[in-house]
């Protein structure tokens, strides 16, 4: 799945690169991924559905 999220040092939102889904503590879903043009750290909380 492709998601796209902001990235902090590019400033610009971008399509996150090899994006897996991962859970936080409290349980809420996110992307994350690295920024394909400067290649930080990028992720995006996710809602039930995308989640799913």
């Amino acid at each position: 799945m492709d998601f796209e999220g902001y990235c902090v040092k590019c400033r610009q939102k971008r399509s996150i690169k090899n994006a897996k889904v991962e859970s936080t503590k409290s349980g809420r879903k996110m992307a994350k991924g690295t920024c394909p043009v400067c290649g930080t750290t990028v992720t995006r909380f996710l809602s039930n559905k995308e989640a799913a």
